[in-house]
């Protein structure tokens, strides 16, 4: 079976697990890795500042990135412009 590493990322900050999990497919790895970023989303949102980028990757054997989740918060005017 195909071994998998999730890599989450907030800033500059990657954390690879280095225990790899074994799954069927990519099917099943895609459905773990919803699975587990969503029991993570609602803390992590919470904690989310202006600006910023929340990443969830799901790695091959070698590291390489397979699937993708990602947050962005962004600020879209300018606050000032709420004064006027």
């Amino acid at each position: 079976m195909p071994v998998f590493f999730f890599r989450v990322r907030h800033g500059e900050d990657p954390c690879v697990s280095n225990d790899g999990a074994e799954f069927v497919d990519h099917n099943a790895a895609w459905k773990e890795m919803t699975g587990v970023c969503g029991d993570m989303i609602a803390d992590v949102s919470r904690k989310l500042s202006e600006n910023a980028e929340w990443q969830m990757e799901l790695l091959d054997e070698s590291k390489k990135p397979v699937f993708r989740i990602r947050l962005v918060a962004e600020t879209l005017q300018d606050p000032d412009q709420d004064e006027r």
